[in-house]
């Protein structure tokens, strides 16, 4: 293809990769092409080349899929915070059900007996979590907010974003202006957005004190735009309001009469309306009882381990992150459930001389981060759990762990299928069901 900077070429996009890029193969070799989704045909742009692949974008489509769709926000193909906005909702869940069968084939070599209808929500509006970059750019004579772009190297300049919490994804333009005006605005490299029920936080980070003057212009931008404003000058323990009042900071689980306080930096699931269809589906999937004992592994501050726990004889809970436990205790506490308990627990090492770990269950909940559950799986489950739920934010460690869950330990892998937790984005979030 001669040289990379000039060699354009027509290809046909026969597949999907993993992380939202068309594939192509030409000759002989797979190139994924930026913005060319599968059934198309496309005048692409070579922009890297490497041993076993290339990469490229699309510059023209000559014959579009059917499932292809113009994208709403104005910063897509820029920014990297979606990469699918091109391709119709239905079409997007289907090709994450695809990666997750093919990972289940390629990496676990099993098959689920069923597939679950996907989860799906609204796919706009929907993050109520999200860390935005922040970079002062002199040249440009402002500063720039938003999610990197796809050159990770760059922030990407936004005006709004459409899938954003509207509390913020409507507001990007004046958080511009703000940071503009603000003499310490290149000391702060990120913020941190939550969303509760009852309050919005920012967390600015900054890497030098802020004078007076910007602590009073963040005041009154939280107090004009219905935030409060959290400062954050050192390690996660160094978050504090900046003015003094309690922030109400929570979400409940309404179904359940449930209520969950968590912390400004706290993991909660991003997609709220998803979250709580996936509670209700892992409980459907978990079946407990009034006399099953439920071990809940990486519990977090208690998102599935109290609502399991209406239903079940005790929930034990074990996380790693002991804010996060004391958060749990404090919740289950607070929603009078005395049927729970809780620890503190690395679960990537090794767990056997924990009384937990030795003790008996009926039933496991798996919630691990993208890494999964590998060395957790060479020590547990015990013989007397008859049914494990898994759920996953990686198609490929799920697709390992449940090789490992069949052939080592005796499941099947009764039901498996995909939950739209993240809309538009490459991001595959399932859930899967394992019965003795």
């Amino acid at each position: 293809m001669g040289n990379p900077r000039d060699a354009t070429f027509e290809t046909s996009i026969d597949g999907l990769s993993h992380d939202g890029r068309g594939v192509a193969h030409v000759e002989g070799k797979a190139v994924f092409v930026a913005d060319a989704l599968p059934g198309e045909r496309v005048r692409a742009k070579l922009t890297r080349k490497h041993r076993d692949f290339d990469e490229a974008h699309a510059e023209e489509i000559l014959e579009a899929s059917p499932d292809r769709v113009a994208p709403r926000c104005p910063h897509f193909g820029v920014c990297g915070g979606c990469v699918l906005q091109h391709l119709a909702p239905a079409a997007q869940i289907a090709a994450k059900q695809n990666v997750l069968a093919q990972n289940f084939t390629r990496i676990g070599r099993v098959e689920p007996a069923r597939w679950l209808a996907p989860l799906t929500a609204d796919v706009w509006g929907y993050r109520r979590r999200a860390r935005l970059s922040v970079k002062h750019v002199p040249k440009k004579g402002k500063t720039l907010v938003g999610f990197r772009e796809r050159d990770p190297r760059f922030v990407a300049d936004l005006a709004h974003c459409d899938v954003l919490d509207p509390a913020l994804g409507e507001k990007l333009d004046a958080l511009g202006a703000l940071l503009n005006g603000m003499e310490g605005a290149s000391s702060i490299p990120q913020i941190e957005f939550s969303a509760g029920d009852a309050a919005r936080i920012l967390v600015f980070r900054h890497l030098q004190s802020l004078s007076d003057s910007d602590q009073e212009k963040l005041a009154a931008f939280g107090r004009d735009h219905g935030f409060a404003i959290l400062l954050q000058p050192g390690g996660i323990g160094s978050v504090h309001a900046l003015e003094p009042g309690d922030i109400d900071l929570h979400y409940t689980l309404s179904a359940y009469g449930l209520k969950l306080d968590f912390a400004p930096l706290d993991f909660v699931q991003v997609n709220a309306r998803i979250n709580q269809k996936m509670i209700a589906h892992a409980l459907e999937l978990l079946q407990p009882s009034e006399q099953d004992r439920v071990l809940d592994l990486f519990c977090g501050l208690g998102n599935f381990s109290l609502p399991v726990a209406l239903h079940a004889a005790r929930v034990c809970g074990v996380e790693g992150d002991a804010g996060l436990v004391e958060r749990a205790r404090g919740n289950a506490a607070a929603n009078g459930i005395a049927n729970t308990e809780f620890h503190i627990g690395d679960l990537a090492d090794d767990v056997r001389g924990s009384a937990w770990a030795r003790a008996e269950w009926d039933l496991m909940l798996l919630d691990p981060p993208r890494s999964g559950a590998e060395g957790l799986l060479r020590q547990l489950p015990g013989k007397s759990v008859r049914r494990v739920v898994y759920v996953s934010c990686h198609p490929a460690s799920l697709a390992r762990d449940a090789g490992t869950l069949v052939r080592t330990h005796g499941f099947r892998l009764e039901a498996a299928g995909v939950m739209d937790m993240f809309p538009h984005t490459a991001h595959v979030e399932s859930i899967a069901l394992f019965e003795r």
